[in-house]
């Protein structure tokens, strides 16, 4: 499969520049069950890392240690050159889907604005916040919603939202769980040129989580693969054989390409339980105006 061109500009710009988020003989454990272990990991500016597996390998569990509110088990992370923190204002954060009441009174400019001044209340925001969220809501799409209730918006527009929350603080570290969960292919593909647009104009690293690569295929430099308590990092052409998962898994995988397409089959997971289960609905913040801030 031939590399997109996007992805072979993402790698040289990577290579090049000091990495963003940092992880050496990295571990993670709940009790006696091990989700990762000895995971060393490079994301630099401008790369796309999406990461991969089947439900309960730990993806959602990394993003949170990524923003400070998980513990490793072993091993050291560091983010932007120093310990991972909450509330870092140059990281921005694209949660799951949460479930809004219809009758939510928090606009679509409001969720943007919690992006820039944390969930302050109060006094009418100053111009300069005003111009920012303004434009921001040009940038993602939603200037002609920006006055309706969230809880009255589909889950598409939602997602635009909670990106323009995200880059509203002009991060240098984009962190995505699961952005695509529950949308047609049109908003899909909505939400991912955002994403990408954003690395390629500032040089934003993202890493995002996702349960489905094709949607994000065309724009991936690397893929973390974590499964069985292992991993697996390479480009998609690297990672993305039967050779590799099978490895992986301790069990034979099929991975077949059909017209630009990859699918996996004979995972241990094939019967696992749809991406709403409650063991990964339980590590997803809840909350529209959850953020890393």
């Amino acid at each position: 499969m031939a590399v997109p061109e996007t992805r072979r500009a993402g790698k040289q710009d990577s290579g090049t520049a000091t990495a963003v988020v940092t992880l050496r003989h990295a571990t993670l454990a709940y009790g006696g069950r091990v989700l990762w272990r000895d995971l060393d990991l490079d994301v630099r500016p401008g790369e796309f890392l999406a990461v991969l597996g089947p439900n309960g390998s730990g993806k959602t569990s990394l993003v949170r240690v990524l923003l400070g509110q998980r513990q490793l088990s072993a091993g050291t992370c560091a983010v932007l050159g120093r310990p991972p923190r909450r509330g870092s204002p140059h990281i921005g954060y694209v949660p799951q889907q949460a479930t809004l009441s219809p009758h939510a009174l928090l606009r679509a400019r409001d969720v943007v604005r919690f992006g820039i001044d944390g969930h302050r209340f109060g006094p009418r925001p100053g111009s300069a916040v005003r111009r920012r969220v303004d434009e921001v809501l040009r940038a993602v799409g939603a200037s002609a919603y920006a006055d309706v209730p969230v809880g009255l918006l589909s889950g598409g527009e939602r997602q635009q939202i909670r990106i323009g929350q995200a880059l509203a603080a002009d991060p240098r570290l984009l962190l995505c769980d699961e952005p695509l969960l529950s949308l047609d292919l049109h908003h899909q593909r909505a939400v991912t040129e955002l994403v990408d647009a954003r690395r390629r104009s500032h040089g934003t690293a993202v890493v995002f989580v996702t349960h489905e690569i094709n949607p994000v295929l065309g724009l991936v430099d690397r893929v973390l693969y974590l499964a069985r308590g292992g991993h697996r990092i390479g480009t998609p052409e690297e990672v993305l054989t039967s050779e590799a998962l099978s490895q992986l898994y301790g069990t034979p995988v099929d991975v077949v390409r059909v017209r630009g397409r990859i699918l996996v089959a004979g995972t241990p997971d094939d019967a696992a339980p749809p991406p709403h289960h409650a063991e990964t609905r339980a590590n997803a913040d809840a909350d529209v105006t959850d953020g890393a801030r």
